[in-house]
């Protein structure tokens, strides 16, 4: 039997119908899409719960996903398996002319798409990889000499400048749906056929609205009230466009546009300097020798350190898996400085943990925040949480939300003296900083 003549759009960080760049191009150049994803084994098998919110996260958009494309005469392939072996699968029942996905600048993601298009290149299948998942990219955004920037103003800068209706276009993908391959629906496994569970799942609200992106920097340091956007699991996974955002936020939403400006940054931090996966930005900071006291990591962890904020926003993220952009910043500060704890250890708690986990945002906020990276907080910064807490949290809603024993003796003493930690931290970074210039 002959096998069908198909074009296949690899879905990966770009789980969207309307607004996606190349899944526009797959239907507007080629035609007969079929869209496909693959459940990576060579990922998942790197999560270590089996009731993984970001699982559960791709595998309700699927659902979604399949459904919508089945309304317009076509369907989803989903596979289960590395793409190495789900490839071969794939041309053993389709006849492929070409492949379309958007590409990525995660170590794993380059390495994988190399293989797999030399791959099908070999065996005449065309690969046309497209710019979606950021506005700007890799090389587009240098300075006047060429080279990258690694101070965040002047590159903020630079990237606003650059905006204009072209890179920030529409691509009418939802308009195009019927190139797509015509087929009866294909099975899609279930979540427990790929080796995980359901969860307590609460999917982020996509809709914005307009009010909350114009007052953006009002809110957005305010855990205690909904002032922040929570679209970092649905960029991460590409259920929204990136540039519909920066076109709504445009004029009326400078700080929001900001927030956008920075993962991207750290996008191409990555992309000029791989390196930062594993090692920090700054040489120096190679040299430090951390203490790495297991159970104050644990306390930590658990959110039983005896710092109400850190705790809150600890515990936030074990119920919920996300965290408040400002407990984020004190729960790693605390991390790093109070408890002299390395900064990777902290990064793959939150790897582990984050529904929108981003390889590039969560390296390069760590290293920020450790000092350890380019345009870092000051080694000498160390956060007080108390002030944090006064500060940005002042009526406690955040923190007795999530720490319902707070004020009572059932909560713990503090693990550390503050005034000591403080102390401690900036004598250890100066005396390591010190020893490495000499």
């Amino acid at each position: 039997m002959e096998k069908p003549f198909v074009n296949i759009h690899w879905f990966r960080r770009d789980l969207r119908l309307v607004d996606n760049h190349a899944l526009y191009r797959a239907l507007k150049d080629h035609g007969e899409v079929l869209p496909l994803f693959i459940f990576d084994t060579a990922i998942l098998e790197r999560l270590e719960d089996r009731a993984d919110r970001r699982v559960d996260f791709i595998h309700r958009t699927l659902v979604r996903l399949k459904r919508e494309l089945e309304q317009a005469g076509g369907t989803l392939l989903v596979e289960h398996g590395t793409p190495e072996e789900v490839w071969p699968r794939v041309l053993q029942r389709f006849n492929v002319g070409a492949v379309t996905v958007v590409h990525d600048h995660e170590p794993y993601s380059l390495r994988r798409d190399a293989a797999v298009q030399q791959w099908l290149e070999a065996r005449g299948v065309a690969w046309h990889s497209y710019k979606d998942i950021s506005i700007f990219e890799r090389d587009e955004v240098l300075k006047a000499d060429g080279t990258p920037y690694s101070v965040f103003t002047p590159y903020g800068r630079k990237w606003r400048s650059m905006l204009n209706d072209a890179v920030l276009r529409e691509y009418p993908s939802g308009e195009q749906l019927h190139h797509l391959h015509k087929v009866a629906p294909l099975p899609m496994p279930s979540i427990t056929d790929i080796g995980f569970q359901a969860t307590d799942l609460v999917v982020p609200d996509p809709h914005v609205a307009d009010e909350l992106i114009a007052g953006y920097g009002a809110t957005r340091d305010l855990p205690g009230v909904a002032g922040t956007s929570r679209l970092g699991v649905h960029l991460r996974f590409g259920t929204v466009s990136v540039r519909a955002q920066a076109r709504r936020a445009l004029g009326h939403g400078e700080v929001f546009l900001n927030e956008l400006a920075w993962r991207e940054f750290f996008m191409q931090l990555m992309w000029h300097h791989p390196h930062v996966a594993d090692r920090p930005f700054k040489p120096a900071y190679e040299r430090m020798i951390w203490h790495n006291n297991p159970a104050h990591f644990r306390a930590w962890c658990q959110g039983m350190t005896g710092f109400p904020f850190v705790d809150a926003g600890m515990r936030e993220l074990a119920a919920t898996g996300f965290m408040h952009n400002r407990a984020r910043m004190v729960t790693a500060s605390f991390l790093v400085k109070h408890l002299l704890i390395d900064p990777r250890w902290g990064e793959a708690w939150f790897a582990e943990k984050l529904l929108d986990f981003e390889l590039s945002s969560n390296n390069g906020n760590w290293q920020w925040v450790s000092g350890s990276g380019c345009d870092a907080a000051p080694w000498f910064r160390v956060f007080n949480p108390a002030r944090q807490l006064e500060r940005f949290d002042h009526g406690r809603g955040y923190v007795e939300r999530w720490i319902p024993e707070f004020g009572t003796t059932a909560y713990p003493a503090p693990i550390v003296d503050h005034a000591m930690a403080v102390n401690r931290a900036v004598e250890h970074y100066k005396s390591t900083l010190m020893e490495w210039k000499t």
